[in-house]
């Protein structure tokens, strides 16, 4: 009797850690395109990687309404095999662990973009899921997504709060600060967005001062969604320039069954500081067509072009290598998530 008891209650303990065990899911995506670039003056035939990646993300339930959870993310290049993200590690795009309850969520880790990024540019760009050579060529990044601190509150009234704090530890001076404000109201998505970072990889040294000021708005129609923002940059590289810009994108989908038509239109303004062009102006348009053969595969095809003005910055922050030129790609491609 006491062994049937004992085996009773051995059974009930090994049940209850059983449902106490996180829940882990894979998941991924794979994004490939074939593409006709021209850069500038120059032509090539590539097959480009838009972003694949492959994650683990878990769950698990500690009672009384709280959780912990956590995220790691891998990409990599699907045309090639090779890791993608070069010094950002092998978890790079994001890595972080989680508490949530009823007070919201704190995550400790690699965030991958800030909120701000997720509130503004990443909120609207909906064709290609902002990737490849048809992703916003003009959103900067500012700041240090790494060893951060983040807060995500809960929903009041539609409205939700991101809090981000990158910590500057060995390598940089300055932290990372961002707010981001979310709304969505039925068929009313707003935002807004404030960063004060280091200026990150566009305009080193890293340690000088860059701020961020954004808006989104998106609103559904039946088939038609349309989406804007609009962002002002600002940095101050500690030899007294003082450098200012806006952007701005404009977004329009239409669907129609398993059909989407996509139209978007960005422009950066002259970047100037203290009343001299450092960057010019430069705008970049897309039109594009996805097929969703599931709900997890489409097909879909593109055309893209930015025009840089005058003397736009080299180096590929506006995706040319020669000043003055454009760049443009046309592409049909496959992607798949699971």
């Amino acid at each position: 009797m006491k062994r049937s008891l004992f085996l009773a209650a051995l059974a009930t303990l090994t049940s209850g850690a059983a449902l106490a065990q996180s829940s882990v899911t894979v998941y991924g995506r794979l994004n490939e395109s074939v593409e006709r670039q021209k850069d500038g003056d120059t032509s090539i035939t590539a097959l480009q990687n838009n972003a694949s990646r492959i994650g683990f993300k878990g769950t698990e339930d500690l009672g009384g309404g709280l959780k912990a959870s956590f995220l790691i993310e891998h990409g990599f290049n699907a045309d090639t095999g090779a890791a993608s993200g070069g010094a950002a590690g092998f978890w790079g795009r994001e890595s972080w662990v989680a508490l949530s309850g009823n007070f919201g969520r704190v995550r400790l880790g690699n965030m991958g973009p800030t909120a701000a990024y997720f509130a503004t540019a990443d909120y609207i760009s909906m064709h290609n899921h902002d990737t490849g050579t048809s992703s916003d060529a003009f959103y900067l990044y500012p700041g240090n997504t790494k060893n951060m601190i983040a807060y995500n509150s809960p929903n009041f009234g539609g409205v939700t709060i991101d809090a981000q704090l990158g910590l500057a530890e060995n390598t940089q001076t300055r932290k990372t600060y961002v707010l981001a404000a979310n709304y969505v109201g039925g068929p009313l998505h707003l935002g807004a967005t404030y960063v004060a970072a280091p200026t990150g990889a566009f305009a080193p040294p890293a340690n000088d001062k860059a701020t961020e000021f954004g808006l989104r708005a998106l609103y559904e129609m039946g088939p038609f969604t349309v989406g804007a923002y609009y962002v002002n940059n600002k940095f101050e590289d500690g030899l007294g320039n003082n450098l200012k810009r806006n952007a701005y994108r404009l977004s329009g989908m239409y669907t129609m069954g398993a059909s989407e038509f996509h139209v978007n239109f960005g422009a950066a303004g002259a970047m100037k500081g203290n009343g001299a062009t450092v960057v010019d102006k430069a705008n970049q348009f897309t039109l594009g067509y996805n097929y969703n053969l599931s709900k997890r595969t489409k097909v879909y095809g593109f055309y893209t072009q930015v025009n840089n003005k005058g003397d736009a910055v080299t180096g590929g922050d506006y995706y040319v290598s020669t000043p003055g030129t454009k760049f443009s790609s046309f592409a049909v491609g496959v992607r798949h998530n699971f």
